[in-house]
């Protein structure tokens, strides 16, 4: 924290000299859809952060504050929410946005057939445009987690008049800057939007998101000056990097995960022994040395996880503390089970050299007790298509986090839910969650989530490896950037001297 503090610091003082008018950023992969109701990738949230605004926004500190709504208030039976709209905010084609066009957005996300937004706002029974700038959401029910949904994709707005299944070709929202270009697998290019509505505070003209999956790659572009900010730069990189005058690490502490996701119901490819059985998940489980990964892969950078909040949230479970590798007891569940080894299964794996470590040492690791893994190698974007229908036995993929905690659970355990790729369902698991969706106090919400979080620790529809940490390289040129939790980057105030 002390580092992040300082940073910020040292990056908000008054830049000196001329201002480039271009930064560039080197992302990890490349974006899925750039449809805020398809999307599923964090690479794509950090486009959407600089194309889409949303109705509210939040701090560093993850306190929720105006963006596109500048006041809110709920009913005394919390059924309704009043949303009072910021004037004068055009898209980026001119059209204006008012409340007609949040009710397009918000009725769109729930209604659109591949939208994955529907269990995030599945609370809001009707929009009512009140008036202009005012618009009231008619609940089902009391909703805890609606405005930090809001704070991400669902609550972010576009063009009515842009609306379309194919609205990604062509992204109309009303962010700082446009959609100039697009080059597949290759770069994202985005120019100042002149009407934006806070537009004294956007410094740069030019933002381009480079694809560089490779982190050596990211690193040597850094170094070279061709980028001036790695997004996610890798653990083992960060040393070469403190060690560069001209450049500047930086880290914050996040709010996500990644893990592995089992297929246990979705397809064909469901029909595998880790899918069928929850015991030899947990053998698979028991055969995982977190520690060692996290020394290993991230030079410690990383913290162990087993559950999908970190120690330091008021709903972590402390009963299912980080699991122990523990060899024996893999072999003793396999034995018991009668299964023949070593148990074959497939387990796709993001194509960057960080992942296929990450999942290289695990095969290592789970050999051990008596499983064969094959690695399956595929582009991100594809990887997530795939997941989404069934083409998978086990998905190493993960999850940035989100403010409220049903945002790191709920869409992933749920019956029939957005991000459920493995199909798990659980009714005792769904009244839980969704109880916890309409509690205020928290900790009466923290019952609900210690007794899902308890029932998926026998379960095991995914297990969770590590909570991460947003790791980035920067020039030293760049100025005024202030990190943040959810991994996004504001560029409010952004600059980057000549």
């Amino acid at each position: 924290m002390k580092k992040t503090l300082l940073l910020t610091a040292l990056l908000s003082a008054t830049a000196l000299g001329a201002q480039a008018s271009e930064l560039k950023i080197g992302l990890e992969s490349d974006p899925d859809a750039l449809d805020p109701d398809k999307s599923r990738t964090f690479v794509g949230r950090i486009v959407f952060t600089s194309l889409c605004d949303k109705l509210v926004d939040i701090t560093p500190e993850l306190s929720i504050v105006p963006q596109l709504a500048t006041a809110w208030e709920t009913s005394d039976d919390g059924k309704a929410l009043t949303m009072t709209l910021r004037d004068g905010v055009t898209f980026h084609d001119g059209t204006p946005f008012n409340a007609e066009a949040v009710k397009a957005n918000i009725e769109r996300s729930k209604t659109f057939d591949e939208s994955v937004r529907k269990s995030e706002l599945s609370s809001i029974d009707t929009v009512e445009v009140v008036d202009a700038l005012t618009v009231k959401f008619n609940l089902s029910a009391s909703d805890a987690t609606l405005l930090a949904q809001l704070a991400d994709r669902a609550g972010m707005m576009m063009a009515p008049s842009a609306l379309s299944p194919d609205f990604a070709s062509n992204p109309v929202c009303s962010g700082p800057f446009t959609l100039t270009e697009r080059v597949s697998q290759d770069k994202i290019v985005l120019d100042k939007f002149a009407g934006y509505w806070n537009a004294d505070a956007i410094l740069l003209e030019r933002v381009t998101l480079v694809m560089i999956p490779d982190s050596t790659v990211r690193l040597a572009n850094l170094q070279s000056g061709d980028i001036q900010i790695v997004n996610q730069l890798s653990a083992t990189d960060a040393a070469a990097v403190e060690g560069n005058a001209r450049l500047r690490f930086a880290n914050i502490t996040g709010l996500g995960y990644q893990g592995l996701t089992f297929n246990g119901a979705n397809g064909d490819k469901s029909n595998n022994p880790l899918g069928q059985n929850a015991k030899l998940r947990e053998a698979f489980d028991l055969s995982i040395d977190r520690d060692a990964i996290n020394q290993v892969v991230f030079n410690g950078l990383f913290t162990p996880a087993s559950q999908p909040f970190t120690p330091a949230s008021p709903y972590y479970n402390p009963d299912f503390p980080v699991i122990k590798r523990d060899i024996e007891a893999a072999k003793a569940i396999l034995a018991e089970a009668g299964v023949q080894t070593p148990v074959k299964v497939q387990v796709q794996v993001p194509n960057t050299p960080v992942t296929l470590q990450l999942m290289q040492v695990i095969q290592s690791m789970v050999a051990e007790a008596g499983f064969e893994v094959e690695l399956v190698s595929k582009e991100f974007a594809t990887l997530i298509a795939d997941a989404s229908v069934g083409d998978f036995q086990i998905s190493q993929q993960g999850w940035s986090g989100r403010v409220d905690p049903d945002g790191n659970i709920f869409g992933f355990v749920t019956t029939d839910a957005g991000f459920n790729d493995g199909k798990y369902s659980n009714a005792e698991v769904d009244r839980l969650l969704r109880e916890a969706r309409t509690i205020s106090d928290p900790a009466a919400r923290a019952e609900r989530y210690k007794a899902a979080t308890a029932i998926l620790a026998v379960d095991r529809p995914l297990i969770y490896l590590y909570h991460l940490g947003w790791l980035y390289g920067l020039d030293a040129k760049v100025q005024g950037l202030t990190l943040y939790p959810d991994g996004m980057l504001r560029l409010e105030g952004v600059s980057v001297t000549e």
